[in-house]
């Protein structure tokens, strides 16, 4: 399975239950912090294509999935096909 990719705040607690989420199923997770490096939502609306208005935006692999409640669904929807 590819590696998630989670953009988002560490004040941002749908961002930590994100990351609590991916880590209780073991599965590879790459966190980036959007303050520490500097990322804005104009350069994450550049990724994504469409508008960004909260984090996290999360990504597996090169799919974008969306948010916290869009990876719970998407997580759902893969562990049961797996």
């Amino acid at each position: 399975m590819s590696r998630f990719t989670i953009f988002g705040r560490a004040s941002c607690g749908y961002c930590v239950r994100a990351k609590q989420l991916l880590q209780s199923h073991s599965l590879e997770m790459r966190w980036v912090d959007i303050n520490k490096e500097g990322i804005t939502k104009a350069d994450l609306e550049k990724t994504i294509g469409k508008p960004v208005e909260t984090v996290p935006q999360i990504f597996h692999g090169n799919h974008y999935v969306g948010g916290y409640t869009e990876l719970t669904t998407y997580l759902k929807e893969s562990l049961a096909t797996a």
